[in-house]
C-alpha cells in the first residue's frame, strides 16, 4: 500500500508542474515555491524528530553543489521543459537518470566494468529514449523542451555522483541534511527572481493549488515517505516505486490532461524501463559481496555504483534516482 501511495504522490509531480504552468506561474516561480515548501515540510519533520541542521561551513559548501544539481537545476529544467512537452513524457525522461548515472560512473571510473547485461541495458535504454524522441519523424519530440528534460536527468546523475563522494555518511542526520539542502536550493533559485518578469496576470486558483501540492506532497512529503520505506522495507521496495513513476506520470497525463497516449511513447517507455532494469542487474556473487561490505566502505571503494537506489542515508530530495 505504501509503495502505491508513494508512487502516486511522486509520479504525480509532473502533472502538478504542468497544472501550475498552465495556471499562470512561470517556471522559475514554480521552482522557488516548490523548493521553499518542500524545505518547510522537511524542517518541520526534522524539528519534530530533534534532528539538527549541519553547523560546519564545509558541509554547507557541499550542500550548495548538491542543491544546484539535485534540486535547483533539474526542478527548473522540468518546469521549462513541460512548457512544450507533455507531463507524461517528462516522467519518462526522468526515468533515464540511472542510465546517465551508469554512464557517468564509467566515465569517472567509479563504477564497476560493464557486463553483458549492463551493456545491453545501456544500449536498450538509450534506444528507448531515441524511440520516444523520434527525430526522424515530423511529429517527433526532438525539441528544445525535450532536450531540457534530458538535461534534468543528467543533472540528477551528476548530483548523485557528487553526493556519494562528499555528503553520504558524514554524520549529519539525513532528514536535517535534506532540509538544509532544500533551503539552499530555495536560496539559489530565488536569486533569479529579480531578473525574471512577473506573470502577466494573477495565477489561477488551480495553478496556486497545484504548486502547493507539488511543494508539500510532491517534494517534501515524498522524500520522508521514501526514506521511511527504505528503512522499513529495504531498497528493493524503493526500486519498485521507481519503475512505477513513469507509468503514473503517463497515465495521469492522459486521464487528467488529455495528453496523447501514442503507441510510440508507450513502447519507448517500456524499452527504457527494460534497459534500466538490465543496468541494475547484479550477479549473485556481487550482491553477496555488497551485503558483506559496510556501507561507507562500498561508497568509497566503488562497489556501489553512482546509479544505486538511494538508501535511508542518502541526504537528498532528488526525484531522478528512484530506480
Amino acid at each position: 500500500m505504501r509503495v502505491a501511495v508513494l508512487a502516486l504522490l511522486w509520479g504525480s509531480s509532473f502533472l502538478w508542474i504542468k497544472l501550475a504552468l498552465d495556471g499562470g506561474l512561470g517556471p522559475l516561480y514554480v521552482t522557488v515555491v516548490r523548493c521553499a515548501l518542500g524545505a518547510a515540510v522537511l524542517l518541520g519533520l526534522a524539528r519534530a524528530t530533534r534532528q539538527r541542521l549541519p553547523r560546519d561551513r564545509r558541509t554547507w559548501g557541499r550542500l550548495v553543489v548538491a542543491a544546484l544539481f539535485c534540486n535547483a537545476l533539474p526542478f527548473l529544467c522540468f518546469s521549462i521543459g513541460e512548457q512544450t512537452v507533455d507531463s507524461g513524457v517528462a516522467g519518462v525522461m526522468n526515468a533515464t537518470t540511472p542510465l546517465w548515472s551508469l554512464g557517468l560512473g564509467l566515465l569517472l571510473r567509479t563504477d564497476r566494468g560493464l557486463g553483458p547485461h549492463r551493456l545491453g541495458g545501456l544500449v536498450l535504454g538509450f534506444a528507448g529514449t531515441l524511440l520516444i524522441f523520434a527525430p526522424w519523424h515530423e511529429a517527433g519530440l526532438a525539441s528544445g523542451g525535450a532536450l531540457v528534460l534530458l538535461a534534468a536527468a543528467v543533472s540528477y546523475a551528476v548530483a548523485f555522483a557528487y553526493m556519494a563522494r562528499h555528503l553520504v555518511g558524514r554524520g549529519t542526520a539525513p532528514l536535517a541534511l535534506s532540509a538544509a539542502q532544500l533551503l539552499v536550493a530555495t536560496g539559489l533559485t530565488a536569486l533569479g527572481l529579480p531578473f525574471t518578469a512577473g506573470p502577466a496576470a494573477a495565477p489561477s486558483l488551480t495553478g496556486l493549488v497545484a504548486v502547493v501540492v507539488l511543494g508539500v506532497f510532491g517534494t517534501g512529503l515524498t522524500f520522508h515517505l521514501n526514506s521511511r520505506l527504505i528503512a522499513d522495507e529495504g531498497p528493493t521496495a524503493a526500486a519498485t516505486v521507481g519503475y512505477l513513476l513513469p507509468v503514473v506520470s503517463v497515465a495521469l497525463g492522459a486521464l487528467v490532461l488529455g495528453e496523447e497516449l501514442s503507441v510510440r511513447v508507450v513502447a519507448g517507455m517500456a524499452v527504457v524501463l527494460a534497459g534500466v532494469g538490465l543496468t541494475r542487474y547484479r550477479p549473485s556473487s556481487d550482491r553477496t559481496a555488497a551485503r558483506s561490505t559496510p556501507f561507507r566502505a562500498r561508497m568509497t571503494s566503488g562497489v556501489s555504483s553512482t546509479s544505486r537506489t538511494p538508501t535511508a542515508e542518502t541526504p537528498a530530495t532528488c526525484h531522478g534516482d528512484s530506480m
